[in-house]
């Protein structure tokens, strides 16, 4: 690989899924290395010298010490001979918080977007949760801005194991992903209505005029964090006749006892991408990740 030629960066955590993008894409590949000092200040190595165009994987659940890692890498990156800096973040963190509900509330997607322009000049990600914003660009201001979907990836997944299953989505928010799988294998589909009461405190209620009894359901949807709502919609989807109910999302948060929760709620099989790592992985976007830096816009 010669030095001119791109480069993709990643930490050591990330090895496995870098390297499958860097195949795909025909980049090579290098591991940022990572010290943690007693009082938990981080001190990073890069490669002493660096190509024109570099690329950064780093999804970013866990959020906060990762951000901290990108301004350090970010920066230094452009000491060492990077001009153009690409951030492939498979999970985009902080895009839900999109307005103020009250007085003196941190909008924070204005203010990671904005971070994560001064620092990038082009992000690629897949499912951002972007709701009272129409596009990635509006959240991040960058030159260029990419975004991705495994909803007809894992559209594919379901059609592998239902021939003709019904998705739901579990709220009026995961619409847009809810059409995306259905159309490619034209699956029947609705969306329930959610009323939340607080993060772990959530009503549903299910699509009216579609019959559930017998079928086979697929709760679809972008990300699953807590994993009540997917629960909740799964009970309701149960008692109303559904012969089975499985989950398929795009990131596996699945923070504390989420899972079992899913699980308990009756879900049989759980399906995600590898955006996240995690033992339900079903769906590698490494090729349309690949894709997209090969072929940007």
């Amino acid at each position: 690989m010669s030095t001119s030629s791109p480069l993709l960066l990643h930490f050591d955590e990330d090895q496995a899924s870098a390297q499958r993008i860097a195949a795909a894409a025909g980049m090579g590949c290098a591991a940022i290395a990572r010290h943690r000092f007693p009082d938990g200040e981080l001190k990073l190595r890069l490669p002493a010298e660096l190509p024109p165009r570099v690329v950064l994987l780093r999804t970013l659940d866990h959020p906060n010490e990762k951000l901290t890692e990108l301004l350090l890498v970010a920066r230094t990156a452009r000491t060492l001979g990077a001009t153009h800096l690409t951030l492939v973040a498979p999970y985009l963190a902080y895009m839900r918080q999109d307005i103020a509900f009250q007085s003196g509330e941190v909008v924070s997607q204005r203010v990671i977007g904005r971070f994560l322009a001064d620092l990038f000049d082009a992000v690629i990600t897949v499912d951002p949760h972007l709701h009272r914003v129409a596009t990635l660009q509006e959240a991040v201001p960058v030159p260029q801005a990419v975004v991705l979907s495994g909803a007809p990836l894992l559209a594919d997944v379901i059609a592998a194991h239902h021939a003709a299953p019904l998705l739901i989505g579990p709220d009026e928010e995961s619409a847009q992903w809810i059409a995306q799988a259905a159309q490619v294998h034209g699956f029947d589909f609705g969306v329930c209505r959610k009323i939340r009461h607080g993060d772990r405190d959530v009503q549903i209620a299910l699509p009216e005029n579609l019959a559930f009894a017998g079928r086979a359901v697929v709760l679809l949807d972008d990300v699953a964090s807590s994993g009540r709502t997917l629960a909740g919609a799964a009970r309701l989807l149960l008692a109303g006749g559904a012969s089975s109910v499985d989950v398929a999302v795009t990131h596996a948060l699945f923070a504390g006892d989420a899972l079992q929760v899913i699980k308990n709620a009756g879900v049989d099989r759980v399906w995600s991408t590898d955006c996240i790592s995690h033992p339900s992985n079903a769906v590698s976007m490494a090729a349309c990740i690949a894709d997209a830096l090969q072929n940007p816009h």
